[in-house]
């Protein structure tokens, strides 16, 4: 079994990220998916709200494979700590991909016991754009001991940022904007 792990920070999670879930479902025999904090960001919103965002919008995917799940369980501070609790779930036979948009690829190297954590995983990078995949990142990752895929998908050009300084609804998904605007979030 092969296991896209995909945590995302996103604060509102948009239709870029439901693009990727939908990429990830057609290559992966599971795709695991939770609301995370990222100690390296400042969060606005609290967890509970960015978890029930991306629950609407995974709802809001037509998925055939039926393969992709809210996994909220695994969220951690700690991504070594997430794949610990993914291993518990499905396993030491499993084989686990960490998906992670390129604009996280300069923090990899300080994230927590990341030389354990890049043993575990294969690393699957999202171009996002804007952020340049750099090949000394790269290098640095791969003397870690990380194994790297470029994604041959590029995200789209929207980000949660985006939204929450120009409010541009073209950025969310339908069920994600109701969820908004009932809970009076980013006003």
């Amino acid at each position: 079994m092969n296991i896209a792990l995909f945590g995302t920070s996103a604060d509102p999670p948009t239709a870029g990220h439901q693009n990727i879930l939908k990429w990830l479902s057609e290559d992966f025999d599971g795709v695991a998916v939770w609301a995370a904090d990222n100690p390296f960001k400042s969060q606005q919103t609290p967890l509970p709200h960015r978890a029930a965002m991306l629950q609407l919008l995974l709802r809001d995917i037509e998925n055939p494979r039926d393969n992709i799940s809210l996994e909220q369980d695994l969220s951690s501070w700690r991504t070594f700590e997430t794949v610990e609790k993914a291993k518990f779930r499905w396993g030491d036979n499993a084989e686990y991909t960490l998906v992670i948009g390129s604009d996280l690829l300069h923090q990899l190297p300080r994230w927590y016991h990341v030389e354990e954590l890049l043993k575990q995983v294969q690393l699957l990078v999202i171009p996002r754009p804007g952020y340049v995949i750099n090949d000394s990142t790269l290098e640095e990752i791969k003397q870690l001991g990380g194994k790297i895929a470029i994604a041959s998908l590029t995200g789209l050009d929207v980000s949660s940022t985006a939204f929450r300084e120009q409010k541009d609804p073209e950025t969310l998904t339908p069920p994600v904007i109701a969820y908004i605007y009932r809970e009076h979030l980013y006003l």
